[in-house]
């Protein structure tokens, strides 16, 4: 018998999926059952073809002149991305940015759960943030070990990102969001994904100045006959 082959998703498709589902899940707590395509694509800032083509490869899931089910689709959205089951998370870089993303708490209901906090700096070792308390960074692979830990959150340096890095492939984390400003290589078999805020600042004061030029624009003036 010969076995489907497992249907692949892009992953500029698995991203928006992820705001689909941050909008699903608004919708139910906010009480709804159903919503449209419409509604759907602009809560998540896509059009509405986009919107079906993504969702066209989770299989059928919608009912024309109905919309969507807001529990069904969401779950079905959760099984794809694999958020039904926590998943435990360390994170290396305490500061600004690495406090605050240890102390938010939508994280766990979302199915991610940090199980270290981790520094170099002697002054930041013992702080209690979001529960946890912070590690000597020489933990991390014991911590590692000991939580199964799969996802690796790097919001240090850039001059000691690629060493925090390579620690974390090395202990058996296949998953890596990185923060710092640089580019990270990594062995066959784990995954990186990075989060460069200066650049997405740069697109938006370009975007900002095409609007104004486009403003500015006069429009042309007929000469008279």
């Amino acid at each position: 018998m010969i076995q489907p082959r497992p249907r692949t998703i892009p992953e500029a498709t698995v991203a928006r999926l992820a705001v689909y589902l941050r909008v699903l899940t608004a919708l139910a707590d906010g009480g709804r059952s159903t919503v449209s395509s419409g509604e759907l694509a602009a809560a998540a800032g896509v059009n509405p073809a986009g919107l079906r083509k993504d969702l066209s490869h989770l299989g059928p899931c919608g009912v024309r002149g109905v919309g969507y089910e807001v529990r069904t689709l969401s779950d079905r959205i959760s099984r794809v991305l694999g958020v039904g089951r926590s998943r435990a998370c360390v994170l290396v870089g305490i500061g600004n940015l690495g406090s605050a993303l240890a102390d938010y708490g939508g994280f766990g209901s979302r199915g991610f759960e940090f199980v270290g906090l981790f520094d170099a700096s002697p002054a930041r070792i013992g702080q209690r943030i979001g529960g946890h308390t912070v590690r000597s960074v020489e933990e991390l692979e014991d911590v590692v070990a000991a939580t199964q830990a799969s996802i690796g959150v790097i919001t240090t340096p850039a001059e000691v990102a690629q060493s925090v890095c390579d620690r974390l492939a090395a202990a058996g984390v296949k998953s890596i969001l990185n923060f710092a400003p640089v580019t990270l290589a990594v062995p066959a078999g784990v995954d990186v994904r990075k989060v460069d805020l200066s650049v997405e600042l740069q697109v938006l004061a370009f975007l900002g100045q095409q609007r104004l030029g486009r403003a500015g624009q006069l429009e042309p003036v007929e000469e008279p006959a």
